[in-house]
């Protein structure tokens, strides 16, 4: 959605879209973050330090435990074929600005890979694409001076068109933002080594969802885990997340 149609659509949907909003967040069940650990060493082999910060879907808000969010899952996976240390950083209903100042507030430690999910609440908080890229500029700095990482995956915005939450026009609305932050994000970031972007969910589907319709459930978070590792590993593989020191 470029600029010109967001303020057209806003200006047309705009008091129907805000009803909307309050009615969502008032029936919307406020799932907890699941318990668990939030860092550790698990695996046996060469040596991955990962981190993982974002928002409720990086915490595993939709999962009954750590175990079966990303956190949990990916460090299954990859401890299959290395030595994984790692740590979560993140909180329910952070956007971009919250982000940043959670890692500032972080100790600093360095990792080979940091895994960002950040967006959805920007996209709630109707933070223009354009803005929110310069955010994602302004996290990657952060982390490259406290974590020096290899690399920088940022998981795309997921698909709010699909989220059973929203009711329409309030889930197209969402979803259209969603996209145009993404494609902004991909454009940008075409051709650098250090940053990718990570899409782990494109078809949207409801089985992926929780059961309050808006964050991952367990299916959804292996769904993203799966895919996130064999990222991860095909490049560990290829040598660019350690060189021989």
């Amino acid at each position: 959605m470029r600029d010109w149609e967001r303020y057209f659509w806003l200006a047309l949907l705009g008091p129907l879209l805000w009803l909307q909003g309050r009615h969502t967040r008032r029936v919307t069940p406020r799932l907890p973050e699941p318990p668990g650990l939030r860092d550790g060493t698990a695996g046996q082999g060469p040596l991955l330090r990962i981190l993982i910060a974002g928002d409720s879907a990086a915490a595993g808000v939709g999962a009954s435990s750590q175990d079966e969010a990303l956190s949990g899952q990916l460090v299954n996976r990859l401890s299959q074929h290395v030595n994984v240390q790692w740590c979560l950083i993140a909180a329910n209903g952070l956007d971009s600005p919250g982000l940043l100042k959670l890692l500032d507030d972080s100790p600093i430690e360095q990792f080979d890979v940091v895994v960002l999910s950040i967006g959805v609440n920007d996209v709630t908080n109707l933070r223009s694409p354009t803005q929110w890229l310069r955010w994602q500029s302004r996290l990657a700095a952060t982390i490259g001076e406290r974590f020096e990482p290899r690399q920088i995956i940022h998981t795309a915005v997921p698909p709010m068109h699909g989220f059973t939450a929203l009711p329409n026009p309030l889930r197209w609305f969402m979803g259209r933002w969603a996209l145009e932050m993404n494609r902004k994000l991909t454009v940008s970031l075409a051709g650098q080594p250090i940053r990718v972007v990570h899409w782990p969910f494109k078809s949207g589907g409801s089985d992926e969802l929780a059961i309050d319709g808006f964050h991952p459930g367990p299916r959804g978070y292996a769904q993203w885990a799966e895919s996130l590792s064999q990222l991860i590993l095909s490049n560990h593989h290829m040598g660019r997340l350690h060189d021989d020191k």
